[in-house]
């Protein structure tokens, strides 16, 4: 591992996120003389942020713990676009008052991981429709348009994928990686920002702007890219058979989440615990060497931890809790998801799908033929079966880890 003289580069480096830097030895002199300000852009396509974000939010909170400035930019303006790095094919466009919506959402995100306020390294965020939305065509063009290669722009793997593969890319998502230049070089100018870190995906829309700060106004700034986070099996992390794994309460519910970080592969939670919680490292070390079933006590401390950062430790002592008594007792938590049926009875398949443990009738009785089906703990074997309710809540179960509550 490279040698940092700088808090920022070493706490980067030994909790895993620096996958690219622009200028290593830089950046680290910087970041050792003075406060840093730096920033990553979330465009505003959803209420919520998924876990998919999480690596990108927690280097946020690490530039923040190492004394640094962290820099929230919200893509009012870019949103309005989409960016087309290694998309299959054009995001739908949204209207401004679904992004005004979406921007309220996530800011709620943010207020968990960062402190916000007035001071030197207190957060702020931004919205980049601040400047991109009053920008003219013709001037912009002059301005900035002559300091782009098109040769150069089709050689960025986010741009041939699409053309090797004969995908469409319109003009329009064309532009975003000089709107993200753009959105650069303007905070360097307002706010002094002096890097940009993303996801690998954004090394030449990154890249880009460095070189737009540095021709244009001779600033030199820097970018820092994380590796892409997969699982140990090689998937994508954040994917789950239910769906995305919502940030905020409302779209998934802390119990949920807690339940998505226990669930972790063995080989993924001194990772997992590096990158996503605040446990020391030398903790960190003592958990991932558990062994055998003593790798669920680092798995639940992951769980504990990645949901008291997201929704409060208040919220991760119930869902512990709740995991407690439904897996070891076999009580009916009060934390997990629940269907309160307008009827005495509903079917198991039509159970099933309305608590989410099945995203269809076809993946309902494939459940059930295949023995995963539980009501009560006691296994389901025909797909007709009705489940009639009483006074007491029913715990509907898919497999050993996901389960529901049916009330009347």
């Amino acid at each position: 591992m490279t040698e940092y003289t700088s808090t920022l580069l070493r706490l980067l480096a030994e909790r895993g996120y620096i996958h690219q830097l622009t200028d290593a030895e830089g950046l680290d002199r910087l970041a050792a003389n003075q406060i840093v300000p730096g920033y990553i852009g979330f465009d505003a396509t959803a209420p919520s942020l998924h876990v998919g974000s999480l690596v990108q939010i927690m280097m946020l909170r690490r530039l923040q713990q190492a004394g640094h400035k962290p820099i929230v930019v919200m893509g009012g303006g870019t949103s309005k676009i989409g960016d087309p790095s290694f998309k299959d094919e054009a995001r739908k466009l949204i209207d401004d008052a679904t992004i005004a919506t979406n921007v309220a959402g996530i800011r709620k995100v943010f207020d968990r991981f960062l402190t916000f306020g007035d001071g030197p390294t207190d957060a702020v965020m931004i919205d980049n429709a601040d400047w991109l939305d009053k920008l003219e065509y013709i001037p912009f063009l002059r301005e900035i348009g002559q300091h782009f290669s098109i040769n150069r722009m089709l050689s960025f793997d986010s741009v041939k994928l699409r053309m090797d593969r004969e995908q469409s890319l319109s003009f329009l998502e064309f532009n975003y990686m000089i709107l993200q230049a753009y959105d650069f070089r303007e905070l360097a100018r307002r706010v002094g920002c002096r890097l940009q870190m993303g996801g690998s995906d954004q090394w030449g829309n990154i890249v880009n702007g460095i070189e737009l700060t540095r021709r244009i106004d001779g600033t030199q700034v820097f970018g820092l890219t994380t590796p892409l986070i997969t699982t140990a099996d090689g998937g994508k992390m954040g994917k789950t058979m239910s769906g995305a794994v919502w940030l905020n309460a409302e779209a998934l519910s802390p119990y949920d989440y807690w339940q998505f970080w226990r669930n972790t592969q063995d080989g993924d939670v001194g990772r997992f615990l590096r990158l996503f919680t605040d446990l020391p490292l030398d903790e960190i070390a003592r958990l991932e060497a558990l062994g055998g079933a003593e790798i669920n006590a680092a798995k639940k401390q992951l769980a504990d931890a990645a949901t008291a950062l997201a929704h409060g430790e208040s919220a991760a002592v119930d869902a512990a809790e709740t995991a407690r008594r439904t897996f070891e007792e076999g009580a009916a938590g009060g934390a997990l998801p629940r269907h309160h049926v307008g009827a005495d009875t509903i079917g198991v398949v039509d159970a099933l799908i309305a608590l989410g443990l099945a995203a269809s009738k076809g993946e309902a009785r494939r459940l059930i033929k295949g023995g995963g089906a539980r009501i009560d703990g006691e296994r389901v074997s025909d797909e007709a079966a009705v489940v009639t309710l009483g006074d007491a809540p029913i715990r509907l179960s898919a497999g050993k880890k996901n389960h529901g509550l049916l009330l009347r």
